[in-house]
């Protein structure tokens, strides 16, 4: 009977053992994926476009679940082939110091030059045709030339833009009157050296003269330099407003339950951090 007794006990610590490795295989399976790069760079993948990171919200794959998308265009000193540079601020950046974005993200880099609506719009092909995007929820914004992109890729293109929010920017393509028909918030420091407030002015403008401004936000932002509004894309609003829209909305109607002051520039910052367990093994 001790023979028998012997060999079970240690069959029982066999299979113990055994399912200890499962289970730890498991769960490195899972963390591997927890890792397996919500923020990826991707370099070359969409031909004649820019290269881009894409952040995914997700870290285990739902094919049910469906997510909006984020386009951020970013400034003239992040252009260049250093894609690093796109970390320094806007939602990579904002996600990093733990602001939860609960959205696929498309940061491209423009190598330098104004910005290409048409390259913009292959990046969101990809992401449409390899990722659970909600089409009715694709949304734009940048700062500075991304400011000039987000208003020429809206205007472009105002049928797949569910709002869009343009920071110390301006317009160069034709048609910016189109720009009528998507919820756009223009906002612009009056004391911007870098990019005179004129150039947002006169985007408004080709807007009211459309007869049509009433999915416009205007803010004037008053004694405001070219850099402060930048912290923007740090602040919880700034995403509840532009996930506040789609494109099914009736009318589509802009959203005006939000404001942007110079005092909430200053304290943009204040409850940042709170979210790291959300940004957990995130990053490559």
């Amino acid at each position: 009977m001790s023979g028998l007794f012997s060999v079970s006990k240690q069959q029982k610590m066999r299979n113990t053992y055994t399912l200890y490795i499962i289970y730890m295989l498991l769960f490195l399976s899972l963390s591997s994926r927890l890792q397996a790069q919500k923020l990826t760079a991707q370099r070359g993948e969409v031909a004649s476009s820019y290269n881009f990171w894409f952040y995914n919200p997700q870290s285990i794959p739902d094919e049910k679940a469906h997510y909006p998308l984020l386009i951020f265009l970013h400034g003239a000193s992040l252009c260049g082939k250093n894609l690093d540079k796109v970390k320094r601020y806007g939602p990579i950046s904002a996600l990093a110091k733990g602001r939860c974005i609960d959205s696929y993200i498309v940061a491209p880099q423009n190598p330098g030059g104004a910005w290409n609506p048409e390259k913009i719009m292959k990046i969101v092909e990809w992401a449409n045709a390899y990722f659970a995007v909600d089409t009715t929820r694709i949304y734009v914004y940048g700062m500075s030339l991304g400011g000039y992109g987000t208003i020429d890729f809206a205007a472009t293109y105002p049928d797949k833009v569910a709002a869009a929010m343009a920071i110390c920017g301006g317009g160069s393509v034709k048609g910016l009157d189109r720009l009528s028909e998507v919820p756009l918030w223009i906002i612009h420091g009056t004391a911007d050296k870098a990019v005179a407030i004129k150039e947002s002015d006169r985007v408004a403008k080709i807007i009211k003269d459309s007869g049509d401004d009433s999915r416009l936000i205007y803010t004037r932002l008053n004694g405001v330099d070219h850099g402060k509004p930048g912290r923007i894309f740090y602040m919880l609003q700034t995403y509840d407003w532009l996930f506040s829209h789609s494109i099914k909305d009736e009318g589509r109607p802009v959203c005006r339950d939000f404001e942007m002051t110079v005092p909430m520039l200053n304290t943009a910052y204040q409850d940042l951090g709170t979210n790291e367990d959300y940004l957990q093994n995130s990053f490559e």
